[in-house]
């Protein structure tokens, strides 16, 4: 079992460590140190057999010279430094030989060793290497003084013998150390390089001795007080050389240190990610980094050749020379602009310049410092962006906003100058939802892009075209000589549209309704202008296809009165001003009651009673012909409840008008259906009554919404009938159960009319439907009517409107013919 005090022992690090040591420097180490032992036992032995002052003052020089080692000052540019200590040193040589020498010399290197050095074989080696040198050189300067003192030399040649002892002490050390690091190391031996990098210690040893044999001089012929007096002195050299490698020091500190910065500003300039480049305030290039060489495309050569204003885009160089001057002037302490730079390869290169100046310590204007950073990708999002804000995605025209500017620049231009006059045209083109629909929304846009195209070819630079949404478009034609001029490019565009265009396998031919205003009416904003020039086009597109129209006040008025109608219409649903008339609808034969025809009518406020004429169309436009519509069907049905109780006759029946919105609308199935169950009426007492234009224009969704009424079992008719060109195999295949003939034909009976009545009532027949005449009025015409075998009808003749009380009262009374006051 091993012994643990054994294992201990191995697992402690050695005191002298010397695992990188190569053998030669071990040997030469452990030669080093001994010889230094034995020359430091020998001095020890030779001072101690001094006697009494003597004594003390070797051994005071000693701790002198040990103090002193403590403070050393680094010696630029040396990774050594020195004290002082060599004046004690060297005095002791002088004053009381060997020994005392190398005493001090010992004692001075422990204290150097220990502060420089945390290895003890650092501590042993210096220590024993300053003994072995100094007694080796004492040795010889005292055999060569006592030489020179047989001689009969006087003091001065002491001195130079003694400044000869530095110089060999210093080649001494420098040898002993060299040789040692050079054994550990593996290297050759090169104490010339040793010698050549601490020549700063070797001048200190000599000025030391210069000092020490100048003190021993003074001590010899003054004695004592002599040394005394010198004793400042020494410390005021001391002090002069401590402060001076000090200064040094810091010297080449700061020199590194500017170095340093210089090398690292020389660095950020080299390397910087942005253009940098210092340039003379006339413009030339002084230096210029790879990054400002790149972004311009050119290199270093060619930006010394050139000047900065030869590197700038020459709309943008008056913008870069002002504020330049301003800032050379000193009138301002930076500048930033951006300006477009010239690419080596002719493009331009967007730059965001930095420019500041920089100034000598006399404040004089030195150079510019130029910093570039190329933002063109910036600039290039930034035009997208405005050109995306500015301009339609599909047709690249300018947009609603876009034209709304130029068209408000327009008018502040004319009202500054009155004979620069502009027109605005309004384009609308028709039928282009049949070609979505029926094409497909990519047809669609693909022809909006090819119309786009031909009207920007038919204008002047100067014009502005606008897609302001969907298939509407926009003309502003500014400096126009006359009205005529527009009107003659609404012609041409008509005439261009003519041309088929391309979709795919197929052509297609479309127009437009143009609505053209003018700058003369005087108008304060562009909404107004718009405004009229839509006005205008409805005008032209209710004239046809292909139309134009001029505006005109008139047409204000009268959309402005339509716009209020609209207005009060809204209104006029929520407070109750709208209620129904119900006229009687009797057999012709004996004027026997069958059923009422419910007809809206408004008690307006100020304008008093509103016919259906005045208010419907502009409810059928605005959309509020459904909720209308649903109400007067819901009401129809509530009264013929309560006219139940008064007749309860399954056999009367309601008629209502239902519009193509509420036809078209999901819920208007639904809605029938909880009208009449809400009545408590049969679905047969209910006609709707449908006029002949809207099922000839949305067959296909009228038939699935009639059929499902029909399912219910409610009755459908056909109103207006005679007026839209109905197709005979449509009227055919419609779930249809009557026809009124229009009161146009009733009016004529007397005339062609009356062939138009006779071909409706056999058609009629043919069909299996009903035939209702409305609009009787005479006499006459009832008994052409009852002729041509019609059953029903309706009319002043017979009755006219009435409200529902008397409506009541005619149910209650009618055992014979109807007889209503008009």
């Amino acid at each position: 079992m091993m012994d643990t005090r054994e294992t201990k022992r191995e697992a402690h690090v050695p005191l002298i460590d010397m695992q990188d040591y190569t053998p030669k420097a071990r040997l030469y180490w452990w030669t080093i140190v001994f010889l230094g032992i034995w020359s430091l036992t020998y001095s020890i032995a030779g001072v101690s057999q001094l006697q009494g002052a003597a004594l003390v003052q070797v051994i005071a020089g000693a701790a002198v010279a040990a103090v002193v080692g403590l403070f050393p000052v680094r010696i630029p540019g040396s990774k050594t430094s020195i004290a002082g200590a060599e004046i004690f040193i060297f005095l002791m040589l002088l004053l009381f030989g060997v020994p005392a020498a190398v005493l001090a010399a010992t004692a001075e290197a422990i204290v150097g060793s220990w502060r420089g050095s945390k290895r003890w074989t650092s501590r042993v080696v210096a220590p024993a290497m300053a003994a072995v040198a100094m007694i080796a050189c004492a040795s010889a300067f005292v055999a060569a003084r006592s030489a020179i003192a047989a001689q009969g030399f006087n003091g001065g040649a002491v001195i130079a013998t003694l400044m000869a002892l530095a110089v060999v002490y210093w080649v001494a050390n420098i040898f002993i150390t060299s040789t040692l690091i050079a054994l550990k190391r593996g290297l050759p031996v090169t104490p010339g390089k040793w010698l050549r990098e601490s020549g700063w210690i070797g001048l200190a040893y000599v000025a030391g001795a210069s000092v020490a044999g100048v003190l021993y001089v003074s001590f010899e012929q003054f004695g004592l007080p002599a040394l005394l007096v010198s004793v400042p002195i020494v410390a005021m050299f001391i002090s002069t050389v401590h402060f001076y490698f000090q200064h040094k020091e810091a010297d080449a500190r700061h020199v590194e240190e500017l170095k340093e910065s210089e090398s690292r500003f020389h660095s950020a300039f080299s390397h910087a990610a942005i253009g940098m480049a210092i340039v003379s305030t006339d413009g030339r290039f002084i230096q210029a980094n790879k990054s400002f060489c790149d972004m311009l495309g050119r290199g270093a050569a060619d930006l010394a050749a050139a000047r900065l204003h030869d590197l700038v885009h020459p709309a943008d160089v008056e913008a870069l020379r002002s504020p330049l001057e301003k800032l050379v002037q000193g009138e301002i302490g930076s500048m930033h602009i951006e300006l477009r730079g010239l690419h080596r390869d002719g493009t331009d290169v967007w730059m965001a310049l930095n420019v500041s100046l920089a100034r000598d310590w006399q404040f004089h204007t030195h150079n510019l410092i130029v910093q570039a950073q190329d933002v063109s990708a910036r600039r290039r999002a930034e035009a997208e962006l405005f050109h995306n804000a500015y301009h339609d995605s599909l047709t690249q025209l300018c947009n609603r906003v876009h034209f709304d500017e130029q068209l408000n620049r327009a008018i502040a231009r004319v009202q500054r100058h009155p004979e620069q006059r502009f027109a605005v045209m309004y384009l609308d083109f028709d039928r282009f939802k049949v070609v979505n629909d029926s094409l497909g929304h990519k047809a669609g846009d693909e022809l909006l892009v090819n119309v786009a195209r031909r009207l920007k070819g038919m204008l002047r630079d100067t014009d502005v075209l606008a897609r302001l949404g969907g298939d509407e478009f926009a003309i502003l034609a500014e400096n126009i000589k006359g009205e005529r001029e527009p009107v003659e490019l609404a012609e041409r565009i008509h005439k261009e549209l003519q041309r088929p265009i391309q979709l795919g396998h197929m052509e297609v031919a479309i127009s437009a309704s143009i609505g053209i205003t003018y700058s003369t009416n005087d108008y304060q904003s562009s909404d107004q202008i718009i405004r009229d020039a839509d006005i205008a086009m409805y005008k032209a597109k209710s004239k046809g296809k292909a139309q134009y129209a001029l505006f005109d006040s008139s047409q204000h008025a009268q959309v402005s009165a339509q716009l209020t109608l609209e207005t009060e219409l809204r209104k006029a649903l929520g407070k109750g001003q709208i209620y129904l008339e119900y006229q009687p609808i009797c057999t012709l034969k004996d004027g026997r009651l069958v059923g009422f025809e419910a007809l809206a009518r408004w008690s307006h406020p100020q304008r008093g009673l509103l016919e259906p004429s005045m208010f419907i169309p502009v409810a059928e436009e605005t959309g509020l012909i459904v909720p209308l519509g649903n109400w007067v069907l819901a009401e129809a049905c509530r009264q013929m409840r309560e006219w139940h109780a008064i007749r309860a006759d399954s056999r009367l029946r309601m008629s209502v008008n239902v519009s193509s919105l509420q036809l078209s609308h999901p819920d208007f199935v639904p809605h029938v259906g909880r009208s009449l169950a809400a009545a408590d009426m049969s679905p047969s007492q209910l006609t709707l009554e449908v006029t002949e234009s809207v099922l000839m224009n949305g067959i296909e969704n009228a038939v699935a919404t009639l059929t499902a009424l029909r399912q219910m079992g409610v009755q459908l008719s056909i109103d207006d009938f005679g007026t839209g060109y109905s197709s005979l195999s449509y009227l055919a295949t419609l779930p249809i159960d009557a026809l009124k003939v229009d009161r146009s034909f009733i009016d004529r009976m007397n005339g062609e009319g009356g062939e138009i009545v006779k071909a409706i009532f056999k058609l009629g027949q043919a069909l299996s439907k009903q035939v209702y005449a409305e609009g009787i009025e005479t006499q006459a015409q009832l008994a052409t009517l009852q002729e041509l075998g019609c059953e029903f009808g309706q009319g002043f003749l017979l009755s006219r409107p009435v409200n529902a009380d008397r409506a009541g009262g005619i149910l209650a009374a009618n055992d014979g013919p109807v007889r209503v006051e008009a």
